[in-house]
């Protein structure tokens, strides 16, 4: 099975060098505003294209990834919300397991009913740990899921949740605070993990200034994804990337 996404991943963390994904929500763009972003994307040399949402309403993803994958190069990796979000014309797709909650569907469930269009697709399969973590306000994915985030208080509820996943097999963890959080995740949280784990660590969700993404970074997030802020102001994403590529060699 192919994993060149991964080894990409996988060869930044070891050299200590942050990446950056910026985050598309097939019901939040248009075809003038996505070119518009993979411009800006292209000259602020973001590292990844996220695509997906947590209630993709629209029958867009395909064209979507269609248009990224003719602009330009940037690796597209699938952010799905279920399991009908998938298209073959991306590079990779995040395989969710939901590992915060206690819903055996999103641990397990919608992932044997997936499984075999998973296979067919071609895609290279990344296995996440993810994990929501309380962003200050209720947000769509805590509402779909079904389940409670981790209290941005409980840093060893996340620190063994995610040490967890890791021995469990899981590829990457995911800390999310949700789209339009009111706060980031704590620092010191994702300190803790960050030092608990030896796989990639991915952090997004209420992250609206470069300042906080250079925060999230030197905590020891390898990836900072950012989606919201940037469907409001597309400009952030040369600031939020010359602030996490500021730490690279």
């Amino acid at each position: 099975m192919k994993q060149e996404t991964y080894d990409k991943i996988v060869k930044n963390k070891a050299q200590s060098n942050k990446a950056f994904a910026v985050l598309i929500d097939p019901d939040k763009i248009n075809d003038a505003l996505l070119l518009k972003t993979i411009a800006i994307a292209l000259e602020a040399k973001v590292d990844f294209f996220f695509v997906g949402g947590s209630l993709v309403v629209t029958n867009t993803l395909d064209h979507i990834v269609a248009i990224i994958k003719q602009h330009c190069a940037i690796p597209v990796i699938l952010f799905p919300g279920s399991p009908d979000q998938i298209t073959p014309k991306a590079d990779a797709l995040l395989y969710l397991s939901l590992i915060s909650g206690r819903n055996p569907e999103l641990l397990i469930g919608q992932h044997v009913i997936s499984a075999p269009f998973v296979k067919q697709s071609g895609l290279e399969i990344i296995p996440v740990g993810y994990m929501l973590i309380n962003g200050g306000t209720p947000t769509t994915v805590s509402y779909i899921s079904n389940t409670n985030p981790i209290p941005a208080n409980k840093n060893d509820i996340a620190t063994c949740t995610a040490m967890a996943g890791e021995m469990l097999g899981l590829k990457l963890i995911y800390m999310d605070a949700g789209s339009g959080a009111q706060h980031a995740i704590p620092t010191e949280m994702i300190q803790q993990v960050a030092k608990n784990i030896q796989i990639p660590l991915v952090v997004g969700g209420g992250i609206t200034t470069p300042e906080k993404a250079l925060a999230n970074c030197v905590a020891g997030a390898d990836i900072i994804v950012v989606g919201n802020a940037i469907e409001k102001d597309p400009s952030l994403i040369k600031a939020i990337a010359n602030a996490i590529h500021s730490l690279n060699k």
